[in-house]
């Protein structure tokens, strides 16, 4: 299977939006962008919310089939490792291997020394002749090289049952603290070639925060001039490795990252590069803000969910701690919350920068807080249902307007 060279995840957790996720990208289509569908869900989702893997293929299906979708779309496994992913071999096409836990993990010395002399001479020559000091080299190796071998054994799985070539594979280790180097990414790639993993995408860790659901938290420059390296390290390791033609970089908790969009709009283009963007719980958010803005009811319900995430803000936060910046002291009381109308709690949730009553704050608790909604179950479910209209055309503008039509220069 050979993923289209621009692709975006679109996470649905509760299985309801995938039609209009579909709509979003078809605009692009229609604007003349080749954008391929991949929708994703994790284990921790799907045990959050009481779904099954399978659910995510059946949701992706009957949104291709109703809306006429022609092209090649993917359901991805995300974030699965060696002890989850038995459960989405059968119903997925699309691998995420993290490997981020086993990052530092140990190899045999004679491992490293075998690593060095097959590729070091790709490794010397990396930054245009300059030779990497051994010392740096033999670090990385160390460093990275049974973090690959891990997700060479998960890949190994997926293609005995399933056949090489009969899906995708991404390699992921962007959840640590500290971003790979340039050595690094090249490093990693060698040992997926090595491993015989036929990488379509590659996450690695940036600099500055991802967090969930706001805007990036860095220096942009600096996150370009990292990107534009990367771009160039991939195709140097496409060719010095022969790994596949379309790989390229996938950038995870990559909703809402507005300030970057151009950045990395620019540079694909300059380079004839791919991209895989990953989203998952921008179109969750959608849906409290389709419900507040639906009024009566729905608001109410809105607000429910945002009181009672705010009392269990803790066990909430937790599990995302390294993916979110929440200042309690700007999170609006319930009280306030309930005196609000519906366009006020659908302007302090809804990603606008400009709009002066935005608060991150509550977003990015709302998106770490959609167990507060499973936990509602059939109720959450029938208010999504009888508000579908209202629900989608949020869905839709988001997607579009505010991700795909600033990350392709569609504005």
């Amino acid at each position: 299977m050979i993923l289209g060279k621009y692709s975006i995840g679109v996470g649905d957790r509760f299985g309801h939006q995938g039609k209009a996720q579909l709509q979003a990208i078809m605009c692009a289509v229609e604007k003349g962008v080749d954008v391929t569908p991949v929708w994703n869900k994790s284990n921790r989702e799907h045990k959050t919310i009481g779904t099954v893997p399978a659910s995510l293929r059946q949701e992706a299906d009957e949104a291709v089939k109703s809306l006429g979708w022609n092209r090649p779309y993917f359901v991805d496994a995300d974030h699965i490792n060696a002890s989850t992913v038995e459960g989405f071999i059968e119903c997925s096409d699309f691998f995420t291997l993290d490997v981020a836990d086993y990052i530092g993990k140990s190899v045999p010395e004679e491992d490293v020394r075998s690593f060095i002399d097959k590729y070091g001479r790709h490794i010397r020559d990396l930054e245009a002749g300059r030779i990497a000091p051994p010392e740096v080299i033999t670090a990385s190796v160390r460093k990275y090289l049974g973090a690959v071998r891990e997700a060479g054994g998960i890949y190994k799985r997926i293609a005995s049952v399933k056949g090489a070539g009969n899906f995708v594979t991404e390699v992921s280790m962007d959840e640590t603290d500290i971003p790979q180097s340039p050595l690094d990414l090249y490093i990693i790639l060698a040992a997926i070639a090595d491993e015989g993993i036929p990488a379509s995408t590659v996450a690695p860790r940036f600099s500055g925060r991802f967090n969930k659901g706001v805007d990036y938290v860095g220096d942009v420059k600096t996150f370009g001039g990292e990107f534009e390296t990367d771009v160039k390290v991939i195709a140097r390791a496409v060719k010095d490795f022969g790994l596949p033609a379309n790989l390229k970089l996938s950038v995870h908790s990559g909703s809402d990252k507005f300030s970057i969009y151009p950045v990395i709009g620019d540079i694909i283009r300059r380079h004839n590069a791919g991209l895989h963007l990953k989203t998952a719980g921008t179109t969750w958010l959608e849906e409290v803000i389709g419900l507040a803005e639906a009024g009566g009811a729905a608001l109410a319900m809105a607000v429910e969910i945002y009181e009672n995430a705010l009392a269990h803000c803790d066990d909430l936060c937790r599990p995302y701690a390294s993916v979110i910046d929440i200042r309690s002291e700007k999170l609006p009381s319930v009280a306030l919350v309930k005196s609000w109308s519906a366009a006020e709690y659908v302007a302090a949730v809804r990603h606008d920068p400009a709009c002066k009553q935005y608060n991150p704050d509550m977003r990015q608790l709302l998106h770490v807080g959609y167990k507060v909604a499973a936990e509602m179950g059939s109720r959450y479910l029938e208010m999504l249902e009888r508000h579908e209209a209202d629900v989608a055309r949020n869905v839709v503008a988001n997607i579009y307007d505010r991700h795909l039509k600033r990350l392709f220069s569609l504005l």
